[in-house]
């Protein structure tokens, strides 16, 4: 819904900030542009979202004049590994199975602790804020920290506790990891407008069918997502100790592990029968394209997901497998790669990716209420691009610019809840320096014991 002008000029009184001049890009239902646009924020939400010209700016409490510049919503990274920014290039140009037995699990086992485990998310959440991500999905050790750190920070996000049936840094007795997992989720669970509960197991094949059953169960009863990593690889089935021809997707069905509030992250090796289970049990996908290109994991059949109105949202995964959280980098791959791949230029087209990126992420993570798009009563999580670059111009299209011309670096304001959080493209109330100081002794140290193995 719009206000109309006289509706908006009524409102202005109460306006705490208005953007005003800009390409508003509002992924509404329509995918409305507007041109020379405005949009008004009060108490933390979007109060107006329009044609500029019947707000009084002089009435509003801050004024961002966003002249050649994008207005959009905030970006949503459906799956991510945010204390794993500690571990960007450790050990890249491998097999899936190798970089994570032999590097990574090795890695996470000597150096992950409550203390490293907030560097490297608040490392994460400078990298997403600066490149306009206001909300993502994580799933890792320690959670505890992660969340304080998001807190801190000011992004929104869905966070899970990892569970896997093998000992963990926070969980050294793996019978135990649900019920850390279970006080996660009881001690965050409506303590924050911003971060929401989840439980994370790893993968079917670090996860039992019974751990999978009884998390899954747990995470019902608690009203909070479930997310799990499916079909990530051709011989996924094998590892679990399946048939190799075996449908990791009904597999997961069969354990009663797929419904609305599922989020199953990558989703490669899947076929038709598989598309249609995960369709009809309204269970959500996150597609990760660079961390699947990187690792040879395959290409998952996005296209046929989004044709058959499975839930799709985007993904960077973790810094160790990709190796950043540039979700404006993350479209320009799901759009190019789907396109080699089907011999079509019309696959994957900008609307759909930017919507991937925004109300459909959201929509998997189940926040498209509250976040994802510009429409009025939604929560002002809002990002304005600097179009003013040689790159960006000249500009007939938007949403082709935010896919294939954008980078990060062009975010030039971001607001959580009408805070604002980036401005002028720094940080407002986050010591960079300080960030990058403390990962950079960290890494001294996972540096010299990598070396030793």
């Amino acid at each position: 819904m719009v206000f109309n002008l006289k509706e908006a000029a009524d409102l202005s009184m109460a306006v705490d900030v208005l953007i005003e001049n800009g390409i508003l890009v509002t992924v509404n239902p329509d995918f409305d542009i507007i041109e020379n646009s405005a949009v008004a924020v009060k108490d933390g939400s979007i109060v107006y979202a329009g044609r500029a010209g019947g707000l009084n700016r002089q009435d509003a409490q801050k004024v961002i004049d966003a002249t050649g510049c994008i207005v959009m919503p905030g970006l949503v990274n459906t799956h991510t590994h945010l204390p794993m920014s500690l571990f960007r290039g450790l050990a890249d140009d491998l097999p899936l199975e190798k970089w994570l037995t032999e590097h990574i699990f090795p890695a996470e086992a000597s150096h992950i602790n409550p203390e490293t485990v907030r560097a490297g998310t608040l490392l994460s959440c400078a990298e997403m804020l600066l490149s306009g991500t206001t909300c993502c999905c994580d799933g890792y050790f320690y959670e505890h920290a992660v969340a304080e750190s998001l807190e801190k920070a000011g992004i929104r996000a869905v966070l899970g506790q990892g569970i896997v049936d093998f000992p963990t840094p926070d969980s050294p007795d793996p019978s135990k990891s649900l019920d850390t997992a279970m006080e996660f989720v009881r001690a965050w669970q409506n303590k924050s407008s911003r971060i929401s509960p989840s439980i994370f197991c790893h993968s079917p094949y670090t996860c039992s069918s019974q751990t999978l059953t009884r998390a899954k169960q747990a995470a019902k009863e608690a009203g909070v997502l479930f997310q799990i990593h499916a079909a990530e690889t051709q011989n996924e089935a094998g590892l679990c100790g399946l048939d190799k021809d075996a449908s990791i997707i009904g597999y997961l069905a069969d354990q009663g592990a797929l419904d609305e509030n599922t989020l199953a992250s990558h989703c490669v090796w899947i076929n038709a029968v598989d598309i249609s289970i995960l369709h009809d049990t309204g269970a959500g996908v996150s597609h990760n394209p660079e961390s699947n290109m990187k690792l040879a994991s395959g290409i998952a059949p996005v296209p046929a997901l989004v044709d058959a109105g499975v839930k799709t949202g985007l993904g960077t995964d973790g810094c160790a497998s990709n190796n950043n959280l540039d979700m404006f980098e993350a479209m320009d791959f799901a759009a190019k790669l789907h396109k080699a791949a089907a011999g079509d230029p019309a696959v994957m087209d900008a609307e759909t990716v930017v919507r991937m990126a925004t109300i459909e992420g959201a929509r998997t993570l189940g926040m498209d209420r509250l976040t994802g798009s510009i429409e009025e009563g939604k929560a002002a999580d809002i990002i304005v691009i600097d179009a003013k670059r040689p790159h960006l111009v000249p500009m007939y299209h938007p949403e082709s610019h935010l896919v294939y011309s954008v980078c990060g670096a062009d975010v030039a304001h971001v607001m959580v809840e009408g805070k604002m959080l980036v401005s002028d493209g720094r940080l407002v109330h986050m010591d960079l320096k300080d960030i990058i100081a403390r990962a950079n002794k960290i890494s001294t140290s996972i540096r010299q014991t990598n070396q030793k193995t």
